[in-house]
Order: C-alpha cells, then structure tokens, then sequence
C-alpha cells in the first residue's frame, strides 16, 4: 500500500451526481475520510453535487448504497467507514463481510462503488490515512470516483 497519494492529475468530469454512504462509527475519522472526499470532489469536478447519507455503523453502509444504486441516484458511489481492530477477529470479519457486499452491489447494478472503509490496526493508523493529508484515502477516493465515472461515461456513449 502506498504511503504517499499520487500527485493530483487533471481530471476533467462533466457534471455529476456523487454519493457518499458514511459510518457514525468511529466518527471523528470517518468525518475527516468524508471532508477529504467533498473538497476534493468539488476541487475537481466543481459543478458535481455530492450528497452524504449516514448509516449507523459500517456494516450498514452495503444496504444503503444498494437502494442507491438500485434508484440509479449516483454516478459513483463511496463507501466511507473506520474499522480498528480489537482484541477479537470481529473486525476482520466486518471488513471482509462489508468489502463482499460493496463489490456485488458494484457488479450487480453497474455502479461504481469506491470502498473508503478502511480496516486498520490502530488509532495512528486512522488519524494518518483518515485526518492528515499525506496519505489521505478520502482524497483517494475521489479521484478514484471522478476517474471511474469518466471510463463508465465514456464506454455509455451511444
């Protein structure tokens, strides 16, 4: 896994729809996954409109990003979460359970879906990845959206 984001390409994005599923749980993270994710969206694709539907905890985010994707509401879809590991394999369990159910949803309904629930080992690890900018996987995942709804966008042309 990188420790570094690539630098921030050009990417050009027509207007788009963007939704954002994200956990309460561990939400002091989990709320810096989504600023990152919203201020890079409208830094790249300004005339997109990004909306933000919050669930309990991370293993209800598959069943709202289904009904997104079933009402065809997005374009792309981002899954944001923090999963830190206890002293049980139930984390593990979570994340594998969540990350299966993204994937299906994906395939399924032919909506991106950008997986930000991330699996860590420990609070340094989510203040890292979830609050400061270096390595940022908020920031990640919204390129990763703008990026993934240009390809679908493109092979859609009639």
């Amino acid at each position: 896994m990188s420790n570094l984001i690539p630098p921030r390409r050009r990417i050009i994005a027509a207007r788009r729809q963007f939704a954002i599923v994200a956990s309460q749980f561990n939400a002091e993270y989990v709320q810096g996954l989504v600023d990152h994710t919203t201020s890079e969206l409208r830094k790249l694709s300004p005339h997109s409109t990004v909306t933000i539907h919050q669930v309990p905890g991370a293993f209800e985010i598959p069943i709202v990003v289904r009904e997104l994707a079933a009402q065809k509401k997005a374009d792309a879809i981002i899954a944001a979460g923090v999963i830190l590991q206890g002293k049980t394999n139930h984390a593990e369990n979570l994340s594998r359970s969540v990350t299966d159910a993204l994937q299906r949803i994906a395939v399924d309904y032919a909506v991106p879906v950008i997986n930000v629930v991330l699996s860590l080992n420990n609070e340094g690890e989510a203040r890292e990845r979830c609050l400061e900018d270096k390595i940022n996987r908020g920031t990640e995942a919204a390129r990763a959206a703008l990026e993934i709804t240009n390809v679908m966008a493109a092979l859609r042309v009639k």
